[in-house]
C-alpha cells in the first residue's frame, strides 16, 4: 500500500483530481488521434512509416474510446478547448509530416515524452485510491512509451533542427495538458 499524500486546505478532493485526470486524458488522446491523422494525411502512403502511423493512430483511438467511456460513466465534461485541439492537433501532425518522416517522428517523441511525464504524475496522485483508473493510466503510459521508442528507432533524432523542434513541441504539449486540466 502506498502512503497517502498529505493534503492541505484548498487541495482538490480525490473526486476533483479524478475528474481532471479523465478530462485532460480524454483531451490528450483526442489530440494524439488528430496528430496521427495529420501525419497520415501527408505520409500515410509512406512504405517506411505509413504502417506505423496507422497502428499508432489505432491505439490512440482505443485510448480515446476508453476515456470517452469513463467521461460518460463518471459524468465528466470535456475540456472547452476541444475544438482548438481538433485544429491544432491535425496542423501539428500535418506540419511536422511536411517537414519529412524524421520530423514527424520527432513530433511523436516530444509528445510521448510529455505524456509519459504526465501519466507518471497521475499514477502517483492516484495511488491505491482509484485502482481501475490507475491501471488504465499505467497501461496507456506503456503504449505511449512504445510509440516514443518506435519513433526514435525511425530516426527522430536525425530530423533537421531536432533539439528545437523537440523542445517546442514538448513544451507546447505540456501547456496543452495544463490548460485542458483547467478549462
Amino acid at each position: 500500500m502506498t502512503d497517502k499524500p498529505r493534503t492541505m486546505a484548498g487541495d482538490p478532493s480525490l473526486a476533483q483530481v479524478v475528474e481532471r485526470i479523465i478530462r485532460v486524458d480524454q483531451a490528450g488522446e483526442y489530440g494524439a488521434v488528430r496528430i496521427y491523422q495529420g501525419q497520415r494525411a501527408v505520409l500515410g502512403g509512406s512504405p517506411r512509416i505509413g504502417g506505423a502511423l496507422r497502428e499508432m493512430e489505432r491505439q490512440e483511438q482505443d485510448h480515446l474510446a476508453k476515456f470517452n467511456e469513463l467521461m460518460s460513466e463518471r459524468r465528466v465534461r470535456p475540456t472547452l478547448l476541444q475544438p482548438l485541439w481538433h485544429v491544432l492537433g491535425f496542423a501539428l501532425g500535418a506540419g511536422t509530416a511536411l517537414l519529412g518522416e524524421k520530423a514527424a517522428m520527432a513530433c511523436t517523441v516530444a509528445v510521448e515524452e510529455a505524456i509519459d511525464e504526465h501519466y507518471a504524475s497521475q499514477a502517483a496522485q492516484l495511488g491505491d485510491e482509484e485502482p481501475e483508473l490507475l491501471a488504465v493510466v499505467q497501461e496507456f503510459r506503456d503504449h505511449e512509451l512504445a510509440h516514443r521508442d518506435l519513433a526514435l528507432a525511425q530516426g527522430a533524432e536525425a530530423a533537421p533542427g531536432y533539439p528545437l523542434l523537440h523542445a517546442v513541441i514538448k513544451n507546447g504539449s505540456r501547456l496543452a495538458i495544463w490548460l485542458s486540466q483547467r478549462i
